[in-house]
């Protein structure tokens, strides 16, 4: 340091050990309270802000050390809060400087000097030109200037920070042995918390299947509800799935009454705000689930799965455009490590269903074959011991008759077993082995018809019609007492239909009945139903109590004419 700038005052020097002996006090204090108080902080702040003010008095200049101790406080308020505080700080070491200023333009310090000369104590040694206006001036557009670029930079910072600790805590949420639905549930329900919104939907749709699996989650008290998947119903597709330029928007009801129109703000790929984003595709949700607001991305895993994740009433407390541009990367920083949760899901299926294969190989080898040939011994038993007593041939028709029945199910357990890989150039070959199997194992009398010879049907529609096929031959078998049974695939009106049609007992209940009557009565075959769902079908049963039953399956060809 210059001597010649600094002038060695006595009160400088004096007022600098006292602010070190203030900064050691605090710093002492901060180390025996693990957390201060915002109260704790404002006075300290004060004391930053006033501190430098005073010792400038005595240490001005051109090259003035001390002028640092300015630039400090800004650091000190841009650290402990934003912009606006910083700029604020600023202004109050403005302001402090042109009092002092004005204090020695009116002769305050003059007066001062008279009386430390008649103490015989040494005297201030304030300069003029120090508080010139001109000089002032430049000083204080610096320190404005400097609050602005600090404050700017370290909110900026803390931003940033700050997002980076939110993704890093969302994607610790991210765990394989949660599963995919566990790790979604964690996922938005922490999303649902941080914005404080009242209710959040997640749709989404496999590239080759024909059903949305919509899931919802609620905020109670604070905390996120569990994760509930809805019932799927045919207009999901317009209501969730909508077409739509941008890829986050924000839209809010210009009245109070959420009547009014949507004021829209998207964003496209690229984080771009988009113009005059039209919002008539938002009417159909809000008629399903009314809201004031909502803010809505999309994500797209991989080739496999694309949906839309959306938040009733969110409580913004930013901007709104940097608000979805961090949704935006928050989605695509966490949407390749939901997707390896997905595809190791997948792995481990795949693995299950080659073990189950094997293991149905072995039944098929082991069990099975043995007990067929232990069925043959004692038919074998029961025609050799006819002539000889009538009680034993009865009891060995019976223990045949149990073989018998193990072994059916044993061939129904691997058939379930097996994954199938079906598509539209193996389904009607498959579909006539199965139902001529049937007959062969079962007596009963079974047929198989269809006015298809290759259907252009999906691999997901082809592999649920099947295993449909498969649970209601084995329904037959086991409920209905049946003497023949017929099978049939054919096509109209764009829309597949398949029908099973027994001369059974029937169900116990009369009539035609829908999918929908069927579940508010808590009636009919859940397995079926519930694959029905799956590729967006329409089941019908019409049921005659002891003359039978009719299964009607009707399935769009085009999964856009399921969803209107």
């Amino acid at each position: 340091m210059d001597p010649g700038e600094i002038r060695y005052s006595f009160w400088a020097y004096g007022l600098l050990a006292f602010y070190i002996a203030q900064g050691v006090i605090v710093i002492l204090l901060l180390r025996r309270r693990e957390q201060s108080t915002a109260w704790f902080r404002r006075m300290v702040h004060a004391g930053d802000i006033a501190w430098p003010a005073l010792i400038s008095i005595f240490a001005t200049g051109e090259a003035n050390p001390f002028f640092l101790f300015f630039v400090f406080v800004l650091a000190a308020a841009a650290y402990r809060w934003g912009v606006w505080e910083t700029v604020a700080t600023a202004a109050s070491e403005v302001l402090l400087l042109w009092l002092e200023s004005l204090a020695f333009h009116l002769g305050f310090f003059a007066g001062v000097d008279r009386m430390l000369f008649r103490l015989h104590l040494p005297l201030l040694g304030i300069q003029p030109t120090d508080f010139e206006p001109k000089r002032l001036f430049m000083l204080s557009i610096y320190l404005l200037v400097m609050g602005l670029l600090l404050g700017y930079l370290a909110e900026q910072q803390k931003q940033l920070r700050s997002e980076k600790a939110v993704i890093a805590r969302i994607l610790g949420k991210v765990r394989v042995e949660a599963g995919l639905s566990g790790t979604l549930q964690d996922i938005v329900g922490e999303l649902l918390v941080m914005y404080g919104a009242g209710r959040a939907l997640i749709a989404s749709q496999e590239a080759n299947g024909h059903r949305i699996y919509v899931g919802e989650m609620l905020l109670r008290n604070g905390e996120a509800s569990f994760f509930r998947w809805l019932d799927p119903v045919p207009s999901d597709r317009e209501t969730y799935l909508f077409e739509s330029p941008t890829e986050t928007a924000y839209a809010r009801r210009s009245d109070r009454n959420g009547t009014g129109s949507y004021a829209l703000v998207g964003l496209d790929q690229a984080g771009l705000k988009i113009p005059d984003v039209p919002s008539a595709f938002l009417d159909p949700l809000a008629q399903r689930h009314p809201f004031r607001s909502l803010m809505t991305v999309s994500f797209i895993f991989g080739q496999e799965w694309r949906g839309r994740i959306f938040f009733l009433d969110p409580a913004l407390t930013v901007e709104i455009t940097e608000e979805l541009r961090f949704l935006q990367e928050l989605v695509r920083q966490i949407g390749p490590a939901v997707y390896n949760v997905y595809l190791l899901r997948r792995l481990r299926l795949r693995a299950g269903a080659l073990e189950r294969a094997r293991f149905a190989r072995e039944l098929h080898d082991g069990a099975v074959q043995s007990l067929i040939a232990v069925e043959m011994q004692v038919d074998v038993l029961r025609r050799q011991s006819a002539t000889k007593s009538e009680s034993v041939p009865e009891e060995l028709g019976r223990i045949q008759g149990l073989l018998r029945e193990e072994v059916l199910k044993l061939r129904e357990l691997m058939q379930q077993m097996k994954s199938l890989d079906i598509d539209s150039r193996k389904l009607i070959g498959f579909l006539v082995d199965t139902v001529e199997r049937f007959q062969r194992e079962t007596g009963i009398t079974a047929r198989f018809s269809s006015d298809l010879e290759e259907p252009d049907m999906p691999q997901p529609v082809c592999r649920e019609l099947t295993r449909i096929v498969q649970e209601g031959l084995v329904n037959v078998r086991k409920h209905s007492q049946a003497h023949t049974v017929m099978v049939r695939l054919s096509s109209k009106n764009d829309r597949w239909t398949l029908v099973i049609e027994d001369d059974g007992r029937g169900f116990p209940f009369a009539g035609r009945f829908s999918q929908v009557e069927l579940d508010a009565l808590g009636r009919g075959p859940l397995v079926i139903k519930e694959r029905v769902r799956v590729i967006a079908g329409e089941l019908a049963i019409e049921s005659s109590p002891g003359q039978g039953s009719r299964l009607e399956i009707s399935v769009p060809q085009k999964p856009e004419a399921a969803y209107g």
